[in-house]
């Protein structure tokens, strides 16, 4: 099954349900950067919520970036999505491979609970929209929902999961939020809760040979599916983005990689793609800078 975003709501209109199926989205970003288990796991699942939240972005140009840093093995986890469902994300530490006692991904120890989520919003205004809440759990679902209760007032369930194969793979990877609307009824919020408590994993929803439209109308039979939106491994770099970095350098270390280095390779963190300058380029972004 594909990729892809469903944007719904249920309960007469007072709950608001995303979903996402995220299986290569996910995939994708582990061969990238090579991760193990765990890391894949806590990776995955932080970027298939910033493509959630991202999907209510009206604006293609617009952008949430999330950054969660617990202070754990697997380091500071960075991800960045976008209105059209671009999604690219990086781990501190691809390596880590932790398992608890119950033989699941010990997900929540790697991301550790020392640290912060921090969620920027930009929507085109001057300046974007920032909330920072200390980590609660590390397992991201919680620590996302935390998020959404204090920083945007708004209760939300937020189930995410990654599920590794026995080659070490990525199975599946999916994700879903539910939000109760302003003066949700007392009835209403009973209904979410016990749709939680009774759900699968969501990563045993989405390895299913079924439509995202379907797993919602499972946990939702009166669900009405608003629509329909990609979501992708993708990643924006580009030369001119790192020649840009280049100019904000001094003289000296530009100097320096002409006279010396002869030249520059400069590596892009989220997909690895590497960027030459030769001293010609150098030179030219040298002389720019002063005619600027």
């Amino acid at each position: 099954m594909n990729d892809e975003i469903v944007i719904a709501e249920a309960l007469q209109g007072q709950v608001r349900i995303h979903a996402a199926r995220t299986t290569a989205m996910v995939s994708e970003a582990q061969k990238i950067h090579n991760c193990a288990p765990t890391s894949a796991a806590a990776l995955g699942r932080t970027m298939t919520v910033a493509a959630l939240m991202a999907s209510d972005l009206k604006n293609p140009n617009e952008h949430v970036k999330v950054r969660i840093d617990g202070k754990g093995p697997c380091g500071a986890i960075n991800v960045q999505a976008d209105g059209a469902g671009n999604v690219r994300g990086l781990i501190g530490n691809p390596g880590v491979h932790m398992v608890r006692s119950d033989g699941h991904l010990a997900v929540g120890q790697a991301v550790g609970i020392n640290g912060s989520l921090t969620v920027s919003r930009d929507m085109g205004l001057k300046e974007p929209f920032t909330g920072i809440v200390p980590l609660q759990t590390g397992e991201i679902g919680d620590d996302f929902a935390y998020y959404y209760a204090v920083s945007e007032q708004t209760p939300s369930v937020v189930a995410v999961g990654v599920l590794i194969d026995t080659d070490l793979s990525v199975n599946s990877a999916g994700g879903l939020i539910f939000q109760l609307l302003p003066n949700a009824e007392e009835e209403v919020i009973e209904a979410v809760e016990k749709v939680a408590r009774e759900m699968k994993h969501v990563s045993e929803y989405m390895k299913e040979e079924r439509s995202v439209d379907d797993i919602v109308k499972e946990l939702f039979p009166d669900a009405a599916i608003l629509s329909h939106k990609p979501v992708q491994w993708h990643c924006d770099c580009s030369k001119d983005h790192f020649a840009d970095a280049l100019a904000t350098l001094h003289d000296k270390d530009l100097k320096d990689m002409i006279e010396e280095d002869h030249g520059a390779e400069i590596v892009c963190d989220y997909c690895h793609k590497a960027y030459q300058f030769t001293e010609a380029e150098l030179q030219q972004i040298l002389e720019g800078k002063h005619r600027a």
